[in-house]
């Protein structure tokens, strides 16, 4: 078997594990987190979703998180965009990358996007 010579991981918890939380986490903690992570020598931190904020609160930040870190050579900063607005917002907010939702199931679509696989997927 062949192992590859390196491995990327990407930190999720930024976006995914405080989206979840029940009560607004402050701009300023989300960026000492993201600081934190980048210091600690993550190559890719996922920072934020570009989402609407009806529908994740806890990403009506997104901006100000994404263009308040301190960017470190080397860490790719990532954010999750569920379509062609959120796509603009996180390239106006300069993200590095973007993670695309993609669905294949009208259940998945609606669950995670709130619409069915067609109108996620045409462009606006």
């Amino acid at each position: 078997m062949h192992l590859p010579d390196r491995v990327l991981i990407t930190d999720v918890g930024p976006r995914d594990g405080l989206q979840s939380e029940g009560a607004f986490i402050p701009t300023e903690r989300k960026v000492a987190i993201v600081d934190a992570l980048s210091n600690a020598g993550v190559g890719r931190i996922e920072v934020t979703s570009f989402v609407s904020p009806r529908a994740v609160p806890q990403m009506a930040d997104a901006e100000a998180v994404l263009t308040r870190i301190q960017r470190r050579p080397g860490v790719r900063y990532t954010a999750l965009v569920p379509n062609a607005r959120g796509a603009e917002r996180a390239l106006a907010a300069r993200a590095d990358e973007l993670n695309v939702t993609v669905a294949t199931t009208e259940t998945f679509s609606q669950r995670n996007v709130r619409m069915s696989v067609d109108a996620s997927s045409s462009p606006r």
